[in-house]
C-alpha cells in the first residue's frame, strides 16, 4: 500500500520516449473524433476538457478506485491499476471483476496501449502534466474534474460522477451518490456523538514510524462524513498534502476524542498493540484507540470508491460506537 503515490520523472520521461513504439506495437491511434467533428461526450477535466468521439467500451482505470467505480456503474475495465495490492483481479473482493493489471506509479504505457482503450480514466491521481501527457498520446485521458488542488484528493463523489460522466452512465451514477450520502445521513442520525466528538487518523509506516491521513484524503473524509469533526494541528502540518509524516514526540498530535490507527504493512498491526509512543496517548489509555487489523478492512477503508466505503462502513462503524461507549 503506498502513502504518497508519486511517479519519478526519470520513469515519465523514459516512458515518454517509448510511448510511439508503444502505440505502433498495439495498433493504437486516438480517434481524433466522430465523422461530423462533434465528440459523442466531453468531460472537464484539471487537464482541460476531453473529448470523447463515441461511448468507451473498452475502459482503462488506472487512477486510485477507478476500477471499483467502473464496476458499480456496471463497466468492466479491460485493464486496471491495482494501487492497493490486492492481488488476483486487482480490485477489492466487494466487486468483481477480471481485468488486467497494470502499473500504478509507475503505468506501463505499452502494457496499456496494447489493450486499445477508448479511453482511460485517472480521475484520482497525482495531478502532473507529466503523467497526463505521458498517457494521452494513447487514449482519451479523464482525470480529476477541476478544482481539485491535493494529489489523490478526488473525493468519491466527484470520481463517480467523473467517471459516470466519462462512461455516459450519469444517471446511475447519482443514483450510487444518493445512496451512499443518505448512509451517511442515516448513521449520524443514529449516532449524534458522533458530531460532538473529535477524530484522527493514523498509519504505522514500514519502517516503523508514524503518519497522519487529514481531509482531503478519503480515509479522513469517511469519517467526517460520520460527523466527526477533524483536528486543524494535524491539517496544518500536512501543508496542502493528503499525509503527513509524524516524528516519535509529534505523534501526540494523533490523541482525540477516538484515533484509528491503522498498518500500512500487512500483519503489522499487532505491534501497534504494544508500541509505546502511540500507546501514550489519552486515547489509548481510555480505551478510545482503534486499532485496525482486517485487511479487507483496512482496504475498504483506503478505497474510497462507493463500493468500498459501503463495506468500510459495515466494519468501523460499530468499533466506533463501541469505543465511545467506553
Amino acid at each position: 500500500m503506498n502513502i504518497d503515490p508519486l511517479p519519478r520523472a526519470g520513469v515519465l520521461g523514459t516512458a515518454a520516449a517509448c510511448l510511439l513504439l508503444a502505440t505502433s506495437c498495439a495498433g493504437q491511434t486516438p480517434d481524433p473524433g466522430s465523422a461530423d467533428g462533434e465528440d459523442a461526450l466531453t468531460v472537464e477535466t484539471v487537464h482541460g476538457e476531453v473529448g470523447l468521439p463515441e461511448v468507451p467500451t473498452d475502459v482503462v482505470a488506472l487512477g486510485w478506485s477507478d476500477a471499483e467505480t467502473c464496476l458499480a456503474l456496471g463497466v468492466e475495465p479491460v485493464g486496471v491499476a491495482d494501487w492497493l495490492e490486492y492481488g488476483g483481479n486487482g480490485v477489492g473482493p466487494w466487486v468483481e471483476g477480471d481485468p488486467v493489471q497494470l502499473g500504478t506509479m509507475e503505468p506501463n504505457v505499452e502494457a496499456t496501449a496494447s489493450l486499445e482503450p477508448d479511453v482511460i480514466l485517472d480521475t484520482r491521481s497525482d495531478l502532473t502534466q507529466e503523467r497526463y501527457d505521458m498517457l494521452s498520446p494513447v487514449a482519451p485521458v479523464v482525470g480529476p474534474p477541476p478544482g481539485v488542488e491535493t494529489t489523490y484528493g478526488t473525493t468519491w463523489q466527484e470520481q463517480t460522477r467523473q467517471v459516470a460522466a466519462a462512461l455516459d452512465r450519469q444517471e446511475r451514477g447519482e443514483e450510487l451518490v444518493t445512496e451512499l450520502e443518505g448512509r451517511f445521513a442515516d448513521l449520524r442520525e443514529e449516532h449524534p456523538g458522533f458530531t460532538d466528538s473529535t477524530i484522527a487518523v493514523g498509519a504505522y509506516n514500514y519502517d516503523g514510524g508514524f503518519g497522519a491521513y487529514v481531509p482531503g484524503d478519503t480515509r479522513a473524509d469517511l469519517l467526517t462524513d460520520l460527523g466527526f469533526e477533524y483536528d486543524d494541528e494535524l491539517a496544518d502540518m500536512a501543508d496542502g498534502a493528503f499525509y503527513t509524516d509524524l516524528s516519535a514526540e509529534n505523534v501526540q498530535a494523533l490523541d482525540a476524542d477516538l484515533t484509528v490507527v491503522f498498518p500500512l504493512e500487512a500483519g503489522a498491526a499487532g505491534e501497534l498493540e504494544s508500541d509505546p509512543v502511540l500507546q501514550d496517548l489519552d486515547s489509548a489509555r481510555d480505551g478510545r484507540l482503534i486499532v485496525l487489523d482486517d485487511q479487507d478492512l483496512i482496504d475498504a477503508f483506503s478505497s474510497g470508491s462507493v463500493p468500498g466505503v459501503h463495506h468500510a462502513l459495515d466494519g468501523i462503524v460499530p468499533r466506533l460506537v463501541e469505543a465511545l461507549d467506553q
